[in-house]
């Protein structure tokens, strides 16, 4: 029997990142289930036209990438979506699959990176990994990208539990917003600001919208309100930790159908 696993996740039209975030993934699902037939997917469709006009590549929505397995006579799939909350880009992928489950023996689709109070739990503790070394005017903001659909809650759930320790979570599209969190890294003492982006990519929105010297990127809002301030580049899908949470997810899927 024919067996596929498919990453599905935004995309991006950065190649560096890319390599170093969704196929580093990728390249742990594969290792870590050989038995399976490992393809890409995207769910932003504006992604794949940018890629197609800037390096000639075509890269396959859910849909397209489930119908060409279909024909290619695979019966067994799992669809394993690189997202971070179950918003909607989750939502389009789950939606997407599904449609396949009367051409398939087997169609199953994993959770996202923050599906679970124990997915909470588990990034909780590597991020408190990242702040060892922190002097106590020393804090780590990250961003989210933040949804309209009502998964955008996961930041703010997020944030709360790490309301005892030196780490904010913010997020560009939604709740809990910037401004908020420079109001608390200012009651709190802090004076350096370490910003990371809380993405499974180092893109557009990391480069932009928080690490650039633009007169309204994060960067720039924090050194404004008198922090000083660090951006790192480095998408979630570059730490081992995060890349093992996405097998987890896919184990769970295949073994419980869950």
């Amino acid at each position: 029997m024919k067996k596929a696993i498919i990453a599905v996740s935004f995309g991006t039209s950065y190649l560096e990142t890319r390599k170093k975030t969704i196929e580093a993934v990728e390249e742990k699902l594969a290792a870590t289930f050989p038995d399976y037939d490992l393809f890409r997917a995207f769910t932003s469709n504006k992604v794949i036209k940018k890629i197609k006009e800037q390096e000639d590549i075509t890269i396959l929505t859910v849909d397209q990438q489930m119908q060409k397995l279909v024909d290619a006579g695979y019966e067994e799939v799992y669809v394993q979506p690189l997202h971070i909350i179950s918003g909607s880009e989750y939502s389009k992928a789950l939606h997407q699959a599904k449609r396949y489950k009367d051409k398939l023996k087997t169609i199953e689709v994993g959770k996202p990176l923050l599906s679970s109070q124990a997915d909470f739990e588990k990034m909780i503790d590597w991020l408190k990994s990242l702040t060892p070394d922190f002097a106590e005017d020393e804090a780590l903001v990250l961003m989210g990208h933040g949804s309209q659909h009502s998964a955008f809650t996961a930041y703010a759930c997020l944030d709360h539990m790490l309301l005892k320790e030196s780490i904010f979570v913010c997020a560009v599209e939604s709740y809990p917003e910037i401004q908020s969190v420079v109001q608390r890294l200012k009651d709190g003492g802090f004076k350096k600001i370490s910003l990371y982006p809380f993405m499974l990519v180092a893109g557009d929105h990391a480069t932009n919208d928080m690490a650039s010297d633009d007169e309204d990127s994060w960067k720039s809002q924090l050194q404004q309100a008198g922090f000083e301030v660090e951006p790192v580049l480095k998408g979630l899908g570059e730490f081992p930790v995060v890349q093992e949470m996405f097998i987890d997810h896919m184990k769970t899927a295949m073994e419980t159908g869950d």
